[in-house]
């Protein structure tokens, strides 16, 4: 996944995208479904029996040639499906589903952010998939169930896992030792954090512009890192129901004013940053932290920094970490043949042989926890997986259709609000909460 989060942070901006054309899309995944997308001929057949089946997805990063080798190893596996992987920047994914009414010419397969699966599976866009896990013989028992509940909207399941991770705090070792701080020691509280804030955040010539942050904190088209934090003092963006709308309440709002203070007046991070902007500033030795997934990895280790991995500073009442699960749809209308191919390449991809694949390429943790000692050639699944970080691990709006319009619309720009001093997080959010509610009674 490219440096978004990947998938999620172009992600962010597909979803706005599609939630503008909710129509035309539905219309195109329905009209483009099991096309066989290879164009020659009916159900993918291009001759020789195979049906072809074309896979959209944005993994454009680091872990791409993992997901690629998989793809391989499944086709090479058997002789009657071919699975053409098609990756692109999520916007352009989006951009591309929205127009593929036109040429009638969509993918078999889709993966998106399971959090943002709900907003399309409540206009009719999605296939429901609860018979591929109600079948024995894909081993759907073997799979972390967070990954799988992920999603689930209104009781019926329209994915099927492509990868599961919570989300981690890297750290520079270098600027902690330059700061006089123990480079074996990372914060492991807010309050630990808050105190090393001013020692990480280095502004030498005291123009008011640090040259160093203690974080990189995106507060917009990013891994909603921002918005989980309010779990930490027992606050939310909504209710664990999805019904309620938590902006306003005042465990919500100690969060909020904790972590706005700490950019806006500490400097502990830079305004106005995108997942991406994030990513660079710790990738460039700029800042000292930052709470983001296993695919950038590769990237920090490339640029030679010297980092390690801890778990994210726990709040004052929860200990409670991102997780975010990318999952696999097949489009609403697909054909019975094509469904049948789909869902044996899914359970390719989640057997014991493709996820030691997938895990020891991309440094994700395995989907399932019985391939973990023979994930061998990465050190990180293991890191990112491990069961004291697992148990701490919740999905941001999970099962919330609105759940992108709420971020997107409602959430980031009111932080960003918050942050550039139009208001304050006691008047703006508590009004925000109030639109929340409107989107979650529509």
């Amino acid at each position: 996944m490219e440096t978004q989060h990947s998938p999620r942070r172009r992600l962010t901006r597909g979803i706005r995208l599609a939630t503008a054309g909710a129509g035309i899309l539905a219309l195109a995944l329905t009209g483009c479904a099991g096309q066989g997308t290879s164009g020659d001929g009916d159900n993918g057949d291009g001759g020789d029996g195979k049906i072809t089946l074309t896979f959209w997805n944005g993994f454009t990063g680091p872990d791409g040639p993992a997901l690629e080798k998989v793809i391989e190893d499944f086709n090479a596996s058997q002789d009657g499906v071919e699975v053409k992987a098609e990756i692109m920047p999520w916007d352009t994914l989006y951009q591309k589903v929205l127009t593929a009414v036109a040429g009638n010419d969509g993918p078999d397969i889709i993966a998106m952010s399971a959090a943002r699966m709900p907003q399309f599976a409540k206009q009719g866009m999605f296939l429901p998939v609860d018979d591929y896990y109600e079948d024995a013989a894909n081993d759907s028992g073997a799979l972390a169930e967070a990954a799988i509940n992920a999603s689930v909207f209104d009781g019926v399941n329209y994915g099927v896992p492509v990868n599961y991770t919570p989300m981690m705090m890297y750290y520079n070792k270098d600027l902690f030792e330059a700061a006089g701080l123990d480079p074996e020691a990372p914060p492991t509280t807010w309050d630990e954090f808050a105190a090393m804030v001013p020692k990480l955040t280095v502004d030498e010539n005291g123009d008011g512009k640090p040259e160093q942050y203690a974080t990189a904190l995106g507060d917009h088209e990013t891994v909603p890192v921002f918005p989980a934090l309010l779990w930490g003092t027992g606050g939310g963006v909504v209710s664990d129901d999805g019904t309620t709308s938590m902006l306003g309440d005042d465990a919500s709002l100690d969060a909020l004013n904790f972590w706005v203070d700490l950019v806006k007046n500490q400097k502990a991070s830079p305004i106005g940053l995108s997942g991406a902007d994030a990513d660079k500033l710790f990738l460039t030795g700029k800042a000292a932290t930052e709470i983001v997934g296993p695919w950038m990895t590769t990237g920090f280790e490339d640029a030679g920094l010297n980092f390690g991995i801890a778990p994210p500073p726990a709040g004052p009442t929860s200990d409670a970490v991102l997780a975010d699960v990318v999952s696999m749809g097949l489009p609403a209308g697909t054909d019975d043949a094509t469904k049948a191919a789909a869902y044996e390449f899914f359970a390719y991809w989640n057997s014991a042989e493709g996820q030691t694949t997938w895990a020891d390429g991309s440094g994700f943790p395995p989907n399932r926890a019985d391939v973990a000692d023979k994930v061998t050639a990465s050190p990180y699944p293991a890191i990112f997986g491990d069961a004291a970080v697992a148990s701490r691990a919740k999905i941001l709006l999970a099962g919330v259709a609105a759940g992108g319009t709420i971020t997107e619309t409602i959430f980031w720009p009111s932080l960003q609000k918050a942050l550039n001093g139009d208001g304050t997080v006691d008047t703006i959010f508590p009004a925000a909460s109030e639109q929340v509610q409107a989107e979650l009674d529509k």
